[in-house]
């Protein structure tokens, strides 16, 4: 298949990844063949090795779990200085 999966989300990645890890693939095998496959969208080796430890302590989600703290909320390019801000 010489099609590239490039057009993915990172839970599609991350749920190849656990799943490759489930059958007893080592990490670096892991990016590798992610990176075969969905080229330059393929997520760090390092995301892939905290992937799987996250995998090897019982985590069965592939989502983001949701974080502490107010979400951002703003989209426009960021002020230079404090002073664009009162403006």
């Amino acid at each position: 298949m010489d099609a590239l999966l490039q057009d993915c989300t990172i839970e599609d990645q991350r749920g190849v990844l656990r799943f490759l890890w489930a059958e007893g693939m080592k990490p670096m095998e892991i990016h590798r063949r992610m990176l075969a496959q969905y080229g330059q969208s393929t997520m760090s080796q390092r995301n892939v090795y905290e992937w799987v430890e996250r995998f090897k302590s019982g985590r069965t989600r592939v989502t983001d779990e949701g974080r502490p703290g107010r979400p951002s909320t703003s989209r426009s390019r960021k002020a230079s200085s404090p002073q664009e801000y009162r403006n």
